[in-house]
């Protein structure tokens, strides 16, 4: 009895650390998932609100097996980064194997989960995000320029996958905003890694930047987005609430040039998580636009 429970703990730790490698915080980023059904206003119905879902947990164990492998694959880096060298594999807490084998199924079983859907198109879709992100695990995040596309593009994926779960057209507006908005983000991220104290040496392709040229891609990027949003706010749609989601929209968008200018912008997740003023603004945005969808 004694020694059931004193073997418990032994066990239970291994199962925690391969979580933890897994990153279950990143999957606040597939909620990119719910954007179009929400916008096009099915996420109501039982059926399109399963679908939904149902991408959704295939994207979550996507990105955990797309995290684990390249953990995997950057764990020597990772041991020499400040904050990295804490992430489980990189502390020796899960072995490089276990981070592979357990990263591999997850990607095979991803698109099986978003055939749950009962459309093979979206299984399609998440296939691709997987070739994507092991393109970028072996080789995209080697390469200049083209590292920033690559993860903007994982996010851009995730969007367009919620809306071939429910079966809605995906207009122009559409994707150019959430293109922006990822292509922000990353660089952001790039940025405030840039500004990080001993971690140029742990990304290669962060030699190959300056914080002046990444701001200035992200300050490229802010501005697009802004004008998008407002033409599509005002011109597609006639509601008042359209129009007065972009006071919310703008506020979000320069509380996070804010953030990255500070240096925080290296864990997106973590800003939409914990700080306040992003969470009200982003609080505002998706209940202004909800009731210009549903009103």
């Amino acid at each position: 009895m004694s020694q059931d429970v004193v073997s418990r703990p032994r066990t239970a730790a291994p199962a925690l650390a391969l979580l933890r490698a897994a990153r279950p915080r990143q999957w606040v980023k597939n909620v990119l998932v719910l954007a179009a059904p929400m916008a096009a206003g099915v996420l109501g119905e039982p059926r399109s609100l399963l679908a939904a879902l149902s991408v959704f947990a295939a994207f979550c164990l996507a990105a955990s097996g797309a995290y684990l492998l390249n953990d995997a694959s950057d764990v020597a880096a990772d041991r020499l980064h400040p904050r990295k060298r804490h992430r489980p594999i990189a502390a020796g807490e899960v072995s490089v194997r276990t981070a592979r084998v357990t990263g591999v199924a997850l990607l095979i079983v991803a698109p099986a989960v978003a055939a749950l859907t009962g459309s093979w198109e979206s299984s399609a879709v998440v296939a691709g995000y997987v070739a994507l992100t092991l393109s970028y695990t072996v080789w995209l995040k080697h390469q200049e320029v083209v590292d920033l596309i690559a993860v903007a593009g994982c996010h851009v994926i995730r969007a367009y996958a919620g809306a071939v779960a429910v079966d809605v057209p995906v207009t122009g507006w559409f994707l150019v905003v959430v293109s922006l908005a990822a292509l922000q983000l990353v660089v952001g991220k790039r940025e405030a890694e840039l500004r990080t104290q001993g971690v140029t040496g742990t990304r290669a392709t962060l030699a190959a930047y300056s914080p002046a040229y990444l701001a200035q891609v992200r300050i490229m990027c802010s501005g697009a987005m802004i004008v998008t949003y407002c033409l599509w706010a005002l011109n597609a749609h006639e509601d008042l609430f359209y129009g007065l989601s972009i006071i919310p929209f703008l506020l979000l968008v320069l509380r996070h040039n804010l953030l990255v200018d500070r240096g925080r912008g290296e864990e997106p997740e973590e800003l939409a998580a914990r700080d306040r003023p992003t969470l009200l603004f982003a609080a505002g945005l998706v209940v202004l636009v909800a009731l210009g969808i549903y009103i």
